[in-house]
């Protein structure tokens, strides 16, 4: 028999502290952290308590920033929470990288006449040159009373220092609420802010690549993307978008957040040519329209052997080399007010759409997959989307994508039905459905199936209609 996957400095127990590079069973990794929730065990924290990740690679280590909160705990330490990790499974808690709430964002909210929150949000990490660049959220009690500041170092570790503040928001200015930042460096040298969190959509900003702020005084951007009506009114169920610039492709491609972060957070991905857009989804239309868009890459799922996962969302897209990743948030049924990080593959569709692996990285050897490996049975997800009719439904029901048993035949059928078929060319399967009424062309790899606690074959990909389509081996 095998030996289990291991990897190294995992989350550790409450019991045993983490002891850097011995490698323990990936079984030993839980979905659950109620023990060691509390900060007198924030040195152990690992994965958890991880919410609206923000990856960056430097040396050896990569490193994830993130919104400061705690399972079940009041915040008697407010800063930056920062991770690292080798090998993007084991992840080594290394504290706050800014000690309270940054004065600049905290006095032009009280400037204003509200009160921070005790939280920092969704902070982004970029490095320009030989400075590292960390913005940060700052928002209030007050509607759209927010701010995206910045702060500087020459190290990764810090200390930081404030740099002033990139833009705003208020209850006077028809905009969206400023926060939720990511910035890109375009293939033509310009730095983009992209942000934006409800009400009124996404928006694009450019900067001053020397200082990292607005490139013109009180300039918010103009918007790139919305969402479409929930009954009578646009939908502002939308943030934390994300851009990448992909040369293989030749696109530019904003991932972001649909919905509410404890129940059906889903992540949606458009594309443009421009790093300003317009952003166009699957089907070809403008993300800046009155619809809802595809395709959705990433949902709350539930594969047999466990109460699922939901808000799934607010992500970072980052690469190694010519290998992209995906990281979120994780909060499984069981209690929603868990936060875990997950970290997937991600796959690139023959014309050009990321796609996500239905299980989490564990960094197993890639393995040929040979054509006799892929028959019997798998479960399959199909990631729909069931529009509910109001705000309110949407904060409490999660919408689980659950897995559905098919079976590939050895004779190229699929289940009872001799006129779906399949065929597999090398990393592709394609399953054809009714003489070409649907087709998944999916891409098929090896993971770890964190469900059964042992390695499997997995695949993901999208149909002809842009729907995504998840599945791993039994």
């Amino acid at each position: 028999m095998e030996d289990e996957p291991t990897v190294t400095n995992p989350p550790p127990s409450n019991s045993n502290p983490p002891v850097q590079g011995i490698p323990v069973p990936l079984s030993q990794i839980q979905d659950f952290y109620g023990q060691i929730a509390s900060f007198q065990f924030a040195s152990q924290w690992g994965p958890y308590n991880s919410h609206d990740p923000s990856v960056i690679k430097e040396g050896e280590w990569y490193y994830s920033f993130g919104t400061d909160v705690a399972y079940g705990q009041s915040l008697s330490r407010v800063g930056i929470q920062v991770r690292r990790s080798r090998d993007l499974v084991a992840w080594e808690f290394r504290g706050w990288a800014f000690n309270g709430r940054p004065t600049q964002a905290v006095n032009y909210i009280r400037q204003n006449g509200g009160e921070p929150f005790d939280n920092v949000w969704a902070p982004y990490i970029i490095k320009v040159g030989d400075e590292f660049r960390l913005y940060y959220s700052q928002s209030s009690q007050i509607f759209k009373l927010s701010a995206i500041g910045l702060l500087t170092s020459n190290n990764i570790d810090g200390p930081w220092e404030e740099k002033g503040l990139a833009v705003t928001s208020n209850t006077n200015i028809p905009m969206t609420n400023a926060i939720d930042p990511a910035v890109i460096i375009d293939k033509d040298g310009k730095h983009w802010m992209y942000y934006g969190s409800a009400f009124d959509g996404l928006y694009v900003m450019e900067l001053n690549s020397e200082t990292g702020l607005a490139k013109t005084n009180n300039d918010k951007g103009f918007r790139v993307v919305q969402r479409g009506f929930t009954g009578s009114r646009i939908n502002g169920n939308i943030e934390a978008p994300e851009v990448i610039y992909n040369e293989a492709t030749g696109f530019y491609y904003m991932f972001l957040s649909y919905d509410w972060l404890e129940s059906k957070y889903n992540i949606r991905v458009g594309r443009s040519t421009s790093p300003t857009g317009p952003f166009l989804d699957f089907n070809g239309v403008d993300m800046n329209g009155e619809q809802d868009n595809v395709p959705m890459i990433v949902a709350p799922y539930k594969f047999q052997d466990h109460a699922g996962w939901q808000g799934v969302a607010h992500n970072a897209v980052f690469r190694e080399g010519d290998q992209f990743y995906i990281a979120h948030q994780g909060r499984p049924v069981a209690d929603r007010f868990y936060m875990i990080k997950h970290v997937r593959k991600l796959y690139w569709t023959e014309d050009g759409w990321p796609v996500a692996s239905p299980q989490r990285f564990a960094n197993l050897p890639t393995k040929d997959i040979q054509r006799d490996e892929l028959v019997g049975t798998w479960e399959q997800i199909i990631l729909g989307y069931r529009i509910v009719p109001g705000y309110a439904e949407e904060q409490f029901l999660p919408d689980l994508q659950v897995s559905a048993d098919l079976t590939l035949n050895a004779d190229g059928t699929i289940g009872d039905n001799e006129e779906n078929v399949w065929t597999y060319e090398k990393p592709w399967l394609t399953l054809n459905y009714g003489n070409g009424a649907f087709v998944d062309k999916v891409y098929v790899d090896n993971e770890y199936d964190w469900e059964k606690k042992k390695e499997t074959i997995i695949y993901t990909g999208l149909n002809n209609e842009g729907t995504a389509i998840w599945a791993k081996k039994k």
